[in-house]
This record gives structure tokens, C-alpha cells and sequence, in this order.
């Protein structure tokens, strides 16, 4: 059990080093919060920016096709990028599929009050990463 929940640590990890690549070669600093989800303050996993926005970036990567967002981390974004000055987003990765990003207040509340995203919304709804970086 351990091992399996370094794997899926370690996969994050991945992805936002993935994401910050992916925004300094459009030309955005960027930078990855480590450990963001074990501070006691709220912190998002990237925080990236250009002269003209800065995002606070929530980062999820999955093999399944829904990715849950508990209400915290939400409220936590949300917090962080108030006080920053930055929008709040959240970024998605399903397996064999590119970054989908949703502005925070756009994403839907499930019953128990987490948020959800699912890869056909992803689809239709998410944007790009190359539009994000217009």
C-alpha cells in the first residue's frame, strides 16, 4: 500500500514538473510547489505568470476518467490566489490525453461537496494549454 501511494505521489510530481516545462517554453515563468499539499498554509502546486496574469494552479493526473478535488484543496486555491492576486485554476491530466484547464469557479460540486472532473466535461468544457498561454 505504501509503495502504491509513493507511485501515485511520485506521478504528480511528475506532471507539475511536466506543466512547469510546459510553461517556461511558452515564455511563462513558472514554478512548482513542493510539498503544496502538506503545509499547513493554503498553496497551490504551480504558480505561473507573464506580464499580463498570474495562475495559481491546482494539478491533478489520472488513469481514471474522473479526477476528484476535495472541497480544502479547493477553498485552499481559492485562498492562495485572493491573497497572491492570481486566478485560480485547476489542471487536469488523464493518461494519453492533454492538459485540461478549468478556472476554479467553473468546476461542478459533487453531493459531498468535492469538486469533479470527468474527461468527456474535460473535453468539451476544459481548456488547452496552448489556449490558456494566449
Amino acid at each position: 500500500m505504501a509503495n502504491m501511494m509513493q507511485n501515485k505521489k511520485q506521478k504528480g510530481s511528475n506532471a507539475e514538473r511536466e506543466l512547469i516545462e510546459l510553461f517556461w517554453n511558452s515564455g511563462w515563468a513558472a514554478h512548482r510547489i513542493a510539498g503544496s499539499g502538506s503545509s499547513r498554509f493554503p498553496s497551490p502546486d504551480v504558480i505561473a505568470g507573464n506580464y499580463r496574469k498570474k495562475l495559481a494552479i491546482e494539478c491533478k493526473s489520472t488513469k481514471s476518467k474522473n479526477q476528484y478535488i476535495t472541497k480544502e484543496q479547493a477553498e485552499g486555491l481559492g485562498k492562495f490566489a485572493e491573497l497572491f492576486g492570481a486566478e485560480p485554476w485547476i489542471a487536469v491530466r488523464f493518461d494519453r490525453e492533454e492538459w485540461y484547464f478549468f478556472p476554479l469557479r467553473e468546476t461542478n460540486k459533487t453531493s459531498g461537496e468535492n469538486l469533479v472532473i470527468n474527461l468527456d466535461k474535460a473535453k468539451l468544457l476544459g481548456i488547452t494549454f496552448e489556449d490558456l498561454v494566449k
